[in-house]
């Protein structure tokens, strides 16, 4: 056997071989303990290395164990053993070790829960609401006893009670007894629920460019409405999510004396009305990107939302201008924009300036868009004739989000629908109507992993695509649709560019493995087209690999993919959200 193998194997057998414990330089000390307990153990304790003091003398070994035992029985008490043996004695390289026997392990006996207050009535649902925060209690009979699960015990239980009707609830009295002897723990929680809130009137501070009538349109609870919690940090976040303001904190006065009509307590502080912003960016479909925006939220002295921006891409410039009002009593966002935009993408020159109107409607997870919209643009594709063409276009748009979460979806779907359309009588160049759908699912598999599963299809019912705005045919190819294939370079041949056509199908299927924290890798397969005959229908395919990474932004996917109809590999990026 060679001489630096059989080195290497008697190390190996050193090490296997060496006494367990938390060890320290010859003439130190050794703590010995089993291993459940020995990292929490070392964390706390800061008399373990003491090879700067050399060895110690019979004083200091005499004075050490009896610190050891205060406080290694003072941590072994917050995770149930309260009759440890701690024992010091001489190791075999003349150190000093501390040798822990935790004991038996203190476990739950018995659990009494009181609880007075209107909670306590025996009126309406309040005997079944009891019960139930009874039986969610967190440390059961049997359950070994940590002071920190006694603690967390508490406060999730004074949670579920003061979380919803009962905003004052308080423990008034709380006890563990500890019986070392049989290793028994009595637990005695008392809550007073106090009275049943309900939201009051509003009161705001803060407001200098804005007054309270802002604040009415988010929604803000009803008085009389049963108080919650979670009602009032809804109200909180739809402010805080606003351009008007810096910070918001919502809550109610919980110690008013008429808890029937408790008042709302909204305080902000305004943010700065304007901005100016400058970025950067690349994109696998449109190039590299240049762009300045300016907002303000004070737009013509009103609370009107101003959004405008200037973007230059390598394949695409566009200047915007929009509009958003504050939110109306029942909900309605509405806004007004204009754009002007150049695009020059798989051998087509597009010109397009438009101005329009849009009502959207939130409800919770579903969202209705109402918009009507006037565009007028100019086509020169590469090889064929320049034509220009004007709609006054009406459309919906319906949107059924249910993902766990938008940023990084691992469960749910998003399902959209589109309908639109235009008259010749109604300052349009052709009658059409356009239908488009899309679904996308997301479905949790093997720990962390995630397939996504993707069909979209369109539409539009014209007599030919001529006159019909290329917003209201279909191109596709690319990040995000059927990747392998240049961006939108998949649709119908007009001279040596790509136009849309009437017709679109796709399909994708999707594999990620989140193996390694917030890096993981995908593989997928995608087949889809766009076309104006349904007859000369054919799906170009396109699969690939690659990382993923979780940002701040969601997933961000680096895919190389290979288009199996012009037998090309592309490398594309997108940001993977539930759009």
């Amino acid at each position: 056997m060679p001489f630096h193998v059989l080195v290497l194997r008697l190390l190996c057998v050193l090490i296997a071989l060496a006494p367990v414990g938390a060890r320290s330089a010859e003439g130190g000390v050794t703590l010995v303990a089993p291993d459940e307990l020995r990292s929490l153990l070392v964390r706390h304790l800061d008399f373990l290395d003491r090879s700067a003091d050399g060895a110690l003398d019979e004083g200091g070994r005499v004075a050490l164990l009896r610190r050891a035992r205060k406080e290694i029985g003072d941590i072994l008490a917050t995770e149930g053993y309260f009759s440890p043996g701690i024992e010091g004695e001489t190791g075999p390289d003349g150190g000093y070790r501390i040798v822990v026997k935790p004991g038996q392990r203190t476990r739950i006996a018995r659990v009494e829960i009181g609880v007075t207050g209107d909670l306590a009535r025996d009126e309406g649902d309040r005997a079944a609401r009891l019960a139930v925060i009874k039986a969610r209690w967190d440390l059961p009979v049997g359950q070994p006893f940590r002071q920190a699960d006694w603690s967390t015990a508490k406060q999730r239980l004074l949670d579920a009670i003061s979380t919803r009707d009962y905003a004052a609830a308080t423990i008034t009295d709380s006890e563990a007894v500890i019986d070392p002897v049989s290793a028994e723990a009595v637990l005695t929680v008392q809550v007073d629920s106090g009275p049943a809130f309900r939201f009051g009137p509003l009161e705001v501070t803060g407001l200098v460019d804005y007054d309270q009538s802002l604040i009415e349109r988010y929604r803000p609870p009803r008085a009389g409405e049963p108080y919650s919690q979670e009602r009032l940090l809804l109200f909180q976040t739809a402010l805080q999510n606003t351009s008007y303001f810096a910070s918001v904190v919502a809550d109610i006065d919980r110690h008013s004396e008429t808890p029937g009509a408790a008042p709302v307590r909204v305080q902000v502080i305004e943010a700065k009305p304007r901005r100016l912003g400058f970025g950067v960016g690349v994109s696998s479909n449109t190039g590299y990107r240049v762009e300045t925006s300016y907002r303000d939220a004070h737009f013509l002295g009103e609370p009107y939302n101003l959004v405008s921006g200037l973007r230059i891409e390598q394949r695409r410039q566009l200047g915007y201008m929009d509009v958003f009002l504050p939110p109306t009593l029942d909900g309605y966002l509405d806004s007004v924009g204009a754009l002007a935009e150049h695009t020059n993408i798989a051998g087509l020159q597009t010109r397009r300036q438009s101005i329009g109107v849009v009502r959207t409607i939130p409800r919770g997870k579903i969202e209705n868009r109402f918009s009507l919209n006037y565009q007028h643009e100019v086509l020169i594709p590469e090889g064929s004739l320049r034509t220009s063409r004007g709609a006054l276009t009406a459309n919906w748009s319906w949107t059924h989000r249910n993902v766990d979460s938008v940023l990084d979806p691992r469960r749910g779907h998003v399902f959209n629908v589109q309908v639109g359309g235009a008259s010749q009588a109604l300052m349009s160049d052709r009658n059409f109507a356009r239908f488009y759908g899309r679904y996308q699912r997301f479905i949790p598999a093997f720990g962390r992993d995630v397939v996504i599963v993707r069909a979209e299809g369109g539409i539009t019912a014209a007599q030919s695509r001529e006159g019909v705005p290329q917003d209201f045919l279909f191109r596709t190819g690319g990040a995000q649709t059927v990747r392998g294939y240049a961006y939108q370079s998949l649709g119908v041949q007009d001279g040596n560019a790509t136009v849309g056509g009437r017709y679109l199908a796709v399909t994708s299927a999707e594999y990620v493995h989140w193996g390694w924290g917030d890096w993981g890798i995908a593989t997928f397969v995608d087949a889809g087209n766009a076309n104006d005959e349904r007859k000369l229908f054919k799906m170009n395919v396109g699969y690939g690999f690659g990382p993923r990474w979780k940002s701040p932004a969601g997933p961000i996917a680096i895919d190389l993919a290979y288009g199996q109809s012009d037998h090309r590999v592309r490398l594309q990026f997108a940001v993977a959200i539930a759009f």
